[in-house]
């Protein structure tokens, strides 16, 4: 999965903060957009102003630019409101942000280069979760514990979040929160006219469970006629991280693999009895894609009312309305979203995380004005939630709903954050799980198609020797 320019610049924008996953048609673009960007209301500058000058003092820096290796460009593009905490840094110490281009593919190829060529960029993005720990074992990037005081009252509040990535005593990712990976989007109107009750209403009243949720899927679904369940591409590692328990963990600075864990079991039980009644959208003969081409929006068959649910980040609904047009008429309070249902005999809705930070690349020129730009990240994040709703409502026109429920998903994904490492040890574990593991109980090619005992007994094997030759690694690799 990789972020793209836009999925950034809506993220940013909301958020305060950082970045989501993607896999849209803007990636590995660049181009200027400043010119087109929305600017933010001079009350709302005043206030960062104020909150700059009380939790970041006084002080300048000697280099105020920022060098950032990516495949998107961390500068807001076009009908995006430049972010409070960019807004900041630019206020507060005349930032700017150096754009290096890369393509996703070659991300790490790059960044290898121009550490090693003594020319590194200043940071890269862990959004992705893919960098960390195996971007730490290469000798990629550096321990930021040097430049940011994670110990100061204004990073307190992301203390669980940054100690979830540490390695050899030292952290790594300057994480400002837990962010939602994945939330489950749907259609009011669809619902509606299916006779459904509302996915809100039921969560709100502790009631949105996999029974509930099995049950519209089922009755919706018809692959005869192109009606859908489910579709999307993230929706096999959404289902199973409801039961709480992601495919590999990183516990105690080891990697775990989960597999014969008993709520996977369970829930991967459940996803392939989803898959007996055909409820997921037929990728296997559409050219093993969700509906529609790149060149639709995502959220294609929403709108129409051809697919139910579509589990994605929040960044997929967070932007303008013409780019969620995909989902339905935002505006008409078409779209809303809840997190994944909960299993029935549990007591909690898990939320899948990623982290919300950047990493320190190895050599960076200018460290200092990286930790000055993750503490307005920080003061931002703490103290601008006001500014961040206003944009929703004016700029991307979400409800007053469609704000509680976001707030609330992103209270449940801090509250028990579930970090899943599969795409962050190394390649061969990365595409073992891509390949091989996690899409296989929703595979709609029925000659992949399988139960997860069946999963078990294939893979299991496989997956246990990368992740303790990846353990050894970590035990025996310098700084």
């Amino acid at each position: 999965m990789k972020i793209t320019k836009r999925v950034l610049a809506a993220l940013l924008a909301l958020t305060m903060c950082a970045g989501i996953s993607a896999c849209g048609s803007d990636a590995d673009k660049d181009g200027d957009n400043s010119a087109k960007t929305l600017d933010m209301k001079e009350e709302d500058k005043g206030a960062l102003n104020d909150i700059a000058n009380e939790k970041l003092g006084d002080g300048d820096l000697a280099n105020t630019n920022l060098k950032f290796l990516s495949h998107w460009d961390i500068n807001p593009g076009a009908g995006q409101v430049v972010p409070p905490d960019i807004q900041m840094f630019r206020d507060k110490y005349n930032g700017t942000f150096e754009y290096i281009p890369t393509k996703w593919e070659d991300r790490y190829i790059d960044l290898q280069k121009l550490v090693l060529g003594g020319d590194s960029p200043d940071f890269f993005s862990a959004m992705d979760m893919d960098a960390f720990p195996k971007g730490a074992i290469k000798g990629l990037f550096q321990p930021i514990d040097p430049y940011i005081d994670l110990d100061s009252d204004l990073w307190a509040p992301a203390k669980s979040t940054v100690d979830s990535f540490v390695f050899n005593g030292d952290h790594y990712v300057a994480g400002v929160q837990s962010y939602p990976q994945y939330v489950c989007v749907y259609n009011k109107k669809t619902i509606e006219e299916n006779g459904f009750e509302d996915p809100a209403e039921l969560y709100w009243k502790d009631q949105w469970t996999w029974s509930k949720f099995t049950e519209m899927c089922v009755a919706f679904a018809d692959r005869a006629s192109g009606k859908a369940g489910i579709d999307g591409d993230w929706y096999t590692q959404a289902l199973n991280d409801s039961c709480g328990t992601p495919l590999i963990s990183l516990e105690n600075g080891k990697i775990v693999n989960n597999m014969d864990n008993a709520r996977v079991k369970q829930v991967q039980k459940l996803m392939y009895e989803l898959e007996e009644n055909e409820v997921c959208y037929d990728k296997y003969n559409n050219d093993s894609h969700r509906r529609g081409t790149e060149a639709d929006p995502r959220g294609y068959g929403m709108a129409t009312h051809e697919t139910l649910f579509y589990p994605i980040g929040l960044w997929g609904i967070e932007d303008s309305p013409e780019n969620v047009a995909g989902f339905g008429d935002v505006e008409a309070g078409d779209i809303m979203f809840v997190p994944m249902p909960r299993l029935d005999d549990a007591g909690t809705y898990y939320v899948t995380a990623r982290v919300d930070g950047y990493l320190l690349c190895k050599d960076a020129p200018n460290p200092e004005g990286f930790a000055a730009y993750m503490n307005c990240r920080m003061a931002s994040l703490t103290d601008a939630q006001a500014i961040s709703e206003n944009q929703m409502r004016e700029q991307y026109k979400w409800n007053d709903d469609m704000i509680k429920m976001r707030s609330e998903v992103i209270r449940l994904v801090n509250e028990h954050p579930l970090y899943d490492f599969q795409d962050a040890v190394n390649e061969q574990l990365s595409n073992t799980m891509k390949d091989s593991v996690r899409d296989v109980t929703l595979s709609t090619n029925k000659a992949m198609y399988a139960d997860w005992d069946t999963v078990i007994a294939d893979q299991k094997a496989t997956v246990d020797a990368i992740v303790e030759d990846a353990n050894n690694n970590i035990d025996t690799d310098a700084k």
